[in-house]
């Protein structure tokens, strides 16, 4: 009997070896943290085609957006662990367990490829009253409560960003969430919020189409996707201890996948970040190329979650403390 179960063990792992070394046999499935036409959508599909052509097999990208990213989240948590489903995940899961909106974050995870990260902007309406940033924290001052920003919940890019500058100055705003950036920056052009924090890549072709106004980059400085577009630090210049700060976009498996498996994501994407078209659409949306993976995402991850959850706190916004959680003040 014990032989028996000693050649069924042994047959299991060899089969387990041999589906690692043939990976992959079948299509896989990129599910995107948010809606189509977000940040995060648009990063996926770019690198998508050049990862694709790696991996020799079809990857079915699917947008499954809600819960500020959770419900993506533990869609692929639920999946096998096997590679063949994998997350095209933003920023937001470092926040969720600080914003008790779930205890999953990207320590669950291995990053197979940190593909880049962005820059914040804060948009309005061309036709909107507000000409500058300034003009928009004196009516927030002036008006708590009155001024409606665009949000895709809590642990999203609007209401992180919001919570920044709240450490900086008077900020106190209506918050209407939304499901991604792309409906939100919509809503906003249609009138139901006053303004929104989003990434440079989901807003900027809008804003060079005259169709929305950036009254500020929240940076320390011009960047060369919108270089008219004035630094929040010159509004706020507090908000530079902060800064850098913005949006991330990676590629996830759980963190028990095999490691053959992790290995051939990790050259796949890695040949995908530095595809013509993906390094032309990221200089194009104003986004950093960064294709890190392994042991150099985990310390960007780590130190992210630290910056944010602490700045969090230290508003009032977080739900829980970073302290309770274990994470430790930067």
């Amino acid at each position: 009997m014990k032989s028996l179960l000693g050649a069924g063990a042994a047959l299991l792992m060899f089969s387990a070896a041999a589906s690692a070394q043939n990976f992959p046999e079948r299509e896989l499935l990129g599910v995107v943290m948010w809606g189509a036409g977000g940040a995060t959508d648009t990063v996926a599909r770019a690198v998508n085609p050049a990862a694709e052509e790696a991996l020799g097999k079809p990857i079915v990208v699917l947008n499954k957006s809600g819960g500020a990213g959770a419900i993506s989240t533990a869609y692929v948590n639920a999946a096998p662990a096997d590679g063949y489903t994998f997350l095209y995940g933003a920023e937001n899961p470092q926040l969720h367990p600080v914003m008790d909106v779930s205890p999953l974050d990207y320590s669950h995870f291995y990053p197979i490829n940190i593909l880049g990260r962005g820059v914040a902007v804060i948009v309005v309406p061309a036709e909107s009253k507000y000409r500058t940033m300034q003009d928009l924290l004196a009516d927030i001052k002036a008006n708590p409560g009155a001024v409606k920003m665009g949000s895709t919940g809590p642990g999203g890019l609007p209401s992180t960003v919001g919570a920044i500058v709240k450490n900086a100055t008077d900020f106190d705003v209506t918050a209407i969430p939304f499901d991604g950036e792309g409906p939100g920056l919509t809503a906003m052009l249609g009138g139901e919020v006053d303004f929104m924090p989003s990434g440079i890549s989901a807003a900027a072709e809008q804003v060079k189409a005259g169709k929305m106004r950036a009254l500020a980059v929240v940076d320390t400085g011009p960047v060369d996707t919108l270089p008219n577009v004035p630094p929040i630090t010159d509004a706020l210049p507090d908000m530079a201890k902060f800064l850098p700060w913005g949006p991330f976009y990676g590629v996830f498996v759980k963190k028990d996948t095999p490691d053959d498996v992790k290995a051939k994501l990790e050259a796949a994407f890695h040949t995908a970040a530095q595809s013509e078209n993906f390094k032309t659409l990221m200089a194009n949306k104003g986004n950093v190329i960064m294709d890190i993976s392994g042991e150099e995402a985990i310390a960007f991850l780590t130190k992210w979650q630290q910056v944010t959850a602490w700045v969090l706190q230290d508003t009032g916004a977080a739900k829980v403390s970073p302290e309770t959680l274990g994470i430790p003040r930067p």
